[in-house]
């Protein structure tokens, strides 16, 4: 089966995100605007229970996460991937890399950019349109994360919550 692990901000990032996402991401129906903290792997149900106790370590140590999403970004050229850019803190980097280090399933596709992705699967010349127009209209939203949350694929390619972790230590 295939897991991944997120982190979703409040409903009001979420509303602003998706009022781009119902147009822009074709992904819109399946899943929620969210911070990926580890890219999706393929664990079987008997590593169920070590993941969610080391889940539940990380989760120990972290306290509640302070975002800022300050602009707007793309990953072009790489893709035509357009997101509320979300400033890299220590406490958020450090998150990532604990719960990589702890759920070593899969080596990461990318480097951890930390971001809420608003438009994908976008042609050139869209992309470049929208773009233009979204980062004039900018973003300038902060929030805390006080919880992040192990999900699962099912069959049609949504994802929904397999177990949810809260922020409670001190860093």
């Amino acid at each position: 089966m295939k897991y991944g692990i997120v982190a979703f901000p409040s409903k009001k990032i979420q509303d602003l995100a998706n009022t781009y996402r119902k147009r822009y991401d074709p992904h819109y129906a399946l899943i929620t605007p969210h911070i990926t903290l580890k890219d999706a792997f393929d664990a079987d149900e008997s590593q169920m229970d070590q993941i969610s106790s080391s889940l539940q370590q990380v989760a120990s140590q972290f306290a509640p996460l302070q975002i800022h999403a300050s602009r707007i970004s793309s990953f072009y050229p790489t893709t035509n991937t357009i997101f509320f850019r979300v400033d890299p803190t220590p406490q958020l980097e450090n998150i990532q890399k604990m719960i990589q280090e702890k759920i070593n399933f899969g080596a990461p596709k990318h480097v951890f950019v930390p971001h809420i992705t608003i438009a994908q699967k976008l042609s050139a010349s869209e992309h470049d349109d929208v773009h233009g127009q979204l980062r004039m209209v900018g973003v300038d939203e902060k929030d805390v994360i006080d919880r992040f949350h192990l999900l699962y694929q099912l069959e049609d390619g949504s994802w929904t919550t397999y177990e949810t972790y809260k922020l409670t230590g001190a860093e």
